[in-house]
């Protein structure tokens, strides 16, 4: 599931942040959630919230419906 969640993140995931002046990281699993460090213009933003919500957990759970949340690190 790691190389599947890590293509998510580099095709469909990254290049939206990276638009915007952010990036994310990939830091591993914790049962079914999925580890993750938003950077760049991404980190601290009072809407990372709803990023990793609305934008990362949805197309994340879209392609592998085993996700069940996104842990912020």
């Amino acid at each position: 599931m790691d190389e599947k969640i890590k293509d998510i993140i580099e095709t469909k995931i990254r290049p939206a942040l990276q638009a915007d002046g952010g990036d994310i990281e990939y830091h591993g699993m914790e049962g079914n959630k999925v580890k993750v460090r938003l950077t760049g213009a991404c980190h601290g933003c009072p809407s990372a919230a709803i990023t990793l919500q609305m934008g990362v957990l949805r197309l994340l759970k879209q392609e592998i419906p085993e996700i069940e949340g996104v842990i912020p690190m």
